[in-house]
């Protein structure tokens, strides 16, 4: 394939600090392997860390940043340190190497009335309706 410049005048430069993430994030599965909250701080986190990937953002400061709640943030982190892509020690980041594949969730199965009412998109879809006073069935139909 030839690739030509759209817009030669603003070819990219870098200048000062560069932050890089290898293709084997996407190509091996990982981006796949991330919800978009985990993506959102682990892009972030590759961008602010020094060049061995640690940073030192408070948690505050990278909710107020991200536009994330408080247990949105905990949750992402949590989970990028359980799949093995930071670590984090309660002051600092490092984002971590990639491991040889990414560590997908596993399969939750729905058991409970409270996971349905949560997870379920037909029971979900049934709770809507009722609270819009809408029989479900109509509105399939339709």
């Amino acid at each position: 394939m030839h690739k030509t410049l759209l817009i030669p005048e603003r070819v990219r430069k870098i200048n000062g600090s560069f932050a890089t993430i290898q293709h084997r994030f996407l190509r091996d599965g990982f981006w796949q392997s991330l919800s978009h909250h985990e993506l959102l701080l682990y892009f972030f986190l590759v961008l602010v860390g020094d060049r061995f990937g640690i940073s030192f953002y408070s948690y505050d400061r990278i909710i107020t940043l991200l536009h994330l709640r408080l247990d949105e943030y905990i949750q992402a982190r949590d989970a990028l340190i359980a799949k093995d892509l930071i670590a984090f020690d309660g002051h600092l980041f490092q984002v971590l190497s990639l491991p040889k594949a990414p560590i997908f969730p596993p399969v939750r199965l729905l058991k409970t009335p409270v996971d349905m009412l949560e997870k379920d998109p037909a029971t979900i879809h049934r709770t809507i309706c009722q609270t819009l006073g809408k029989d479900p069935d109509e509105l399939l139909q339709s």
